[in-house]
């Protein structure tokens, strides 16, 4: 596999990187998807798979920069489906559980309606439907993704590290997704049929409390450290403590994984996942 990774710096796109020595490695600097003339200028020559790693993923900063999560989100996905139409290679873009409202009961399945909340997701969802004019494409969901830079682990770590007792939602459920295991899957994906996959790590769904109270247990810290609070509460505390609401989030970001299973493709558990990933952190 001749392989590009755009979006080459961030925690997925290290993760790609990792896993596909040989590919051609692109950050922005390199090429800015968002710029229309220079994905077309781009010399994508012998390559047969991009993986689209680029993203705006500052779901509270979108709300008050929708243009440049839009950009980044839209705008980008589109013209790397051009570039998929003009010079043949598979296009395999990562997605995010935003582009539904978390109504759904249970894991949701890839042809649940398309309802994001807010700007993030709205902008992720015209992403994918730009991406279904390559003539070869995979759209990979994701939710919750965990991987060597700035993320929800990473913060409780440090919390749990400096003595902190954070109170975190209990009202929002999901599973988190660590980019080794999802590198991996997406590698897999682009020889696999085209089309729509959800792809997280496997196991019993949680909260964003209830992983805050994991990571703090492999941190040496009591389980009682955390305080469950209500998505509501949390947003009153923001309030009080001057800072902006945050943006509105899915209730459920449980995905569906029948269909990734089906293509042969299996992920870990993500307690096994979390094991593996802080025990490499200390």
């Amino acid at each position: 596999m001749r392989a590009c990774v755009v979006g080459a710096d961030g925690q997925l796109g290290r993760a790609l990187v990792a896993a596909l020595p040989g590919a051609v490695a692109l950050n922005r600097a390199g090429l800015d998807i968002a710029d229309a003339e220079a994905v077309a200028g781009h010399d994508f020559t012998g390559v047969d798979v991009v993986f689209n790693a680029a993203a705006h993923t500052a779901v509270d900063r979108a709300e008050t920069e929708p243009a440049a999560a839009w950009r980044a989100n839209a705008l980008g996905p589109a013209h790397l489906a051009a570039a998929a139409a003009r010079h043949g290679f598979t296009l395999v873009h990562v997605s995010t559980e935003y582009v539904f409202d978390g109504t759904a009961t249970g894991p949701m399945p890839e042809e649940t309606p398309l309802a994001p909340l807010g700007v993030y997701g709205a902008s992720k969802a015209a992403g994918e439907l730009a991406v279904r004019a390559a003539p070869r494409y995979v759209i990979a969901r994701t939710s919750w993704v965990v991987g060597d830079g700035g993320n929800f682990v990473a913060t409780m770590a440090r919390l749990a590290r400096d003595g902190v007792r954070p109170s975190v939602v209990d009202d929002q459920v999901g599973r988190p997704t660590f980019t080794r295991d999802l590198a991996a899957a997406l590698i897999a994906l682009a020889e696999r049929e085209p089309g729509v996959y959800h792809v997280t790590n496997d196991g019993e769904p949680v909260s964003w409390y209830g992983l805050a109270t994991e990571v703090f247990i492999r941190c040496g810290r009591s389980p009682g450290d955390v305080t469950p609070v209500s998505t509501a509460e949390y947003g009153a505390l923001q309030s009080r403590a001057g800072t902006p609401p945050p943006a509105h989030r899915p209730a459920n970001s449980v995905l569906d994984l029948s269909r990734l299973t089906r293509a042969g493709v299996t992920m870990p558990p993500w307690r096994d996942a979390l094991d593996e990933h802080l025990g490499a952190g200390r």
